[in-house]
């Protein structure tokens, strides 16, 4: 797949904030700071179509970008994140829970996993969610270029040992590492 075209269409904290549209949407979730927003940025070519932050649990809302006219990915917070109070926390898990329970759009979700570290327990419950709301999953390993060769071997084969997978996508937005791959699973899912 191509990517032609990118496009931030709107934030949204509410069930009722989120864009009509027919557009298949896409949602990315993982523990903050894994490098949803930097992923976006990498799949669709473009520097700061999403806003970057060193800084964890700056996404606060539901980000949509339109891509060639054809499908939204679709951003959402992080989980995990410590220095957030437990409302806000309870907040956050309210508004993802909401989105994937109930947004009839959405038709895949891409659980993205930091390849330098174990998945968390919060990953595995991210990833049971996906499961027992019917979605396949589809699993990529960020942050590729902070390893070497057989340690990215070996992070995938704890990956898709842990969580029963045939396929993991290993992933980089630095030097593009995993991209034409992804994409062309993202072109698969299409309708």
């Amino acid at each position: 797949m191509i990517i032609k075209s990118s496009e931030f269409i709107k934030s949204a904290y509410h069930k009722k904030d989120y864009p009509s549209h027919d557009f298949m949407e896409i949602a990315m979730v993982g523990r903050s700071n894994v490098g949803k927003s930097s992923f976006i940025n990498k799949m669709c070519n473009r520097k700061s179509l999403a806003r970057v932050s060193k800084e964890q649990g700056k996404t606060v809302s539901i980000n949509f970008y339109e891509v060639n006219h054809q499908f939204c990915l679709v951003d959402l917070p992080g989980y995990g994140y410590a220095k957030v109070s437990q409302a806000e926390k309870a907040s956050w898990g309210k508004m993802m829970e909401t989105y994937l329970g109930q947004r009839e759009n959405l038709g895949a979700v891409i659980l993205l996993l930091d390849i330098r570290h174990k998945p968390t327990k919060d990953d595995m419950v991210m990833f049971e969610y996906i499961l027992s709301n019917g979605y396949d999953p589809f699993v990529v390993l960020t942050k590729a270029d902070k390893l070497k060769k057989y340690q990215i071997e070996e992070s995938v084969a704890r990956v898709k040992e842990l969580l029963d997978l045939k396929e993991v996508f290993v992933f980089s937005s630095k030097d593009g590492t995993g991209r034409d791959e992804i994409l062309d699973k993202i072109e698969g899912l299409l309708p």
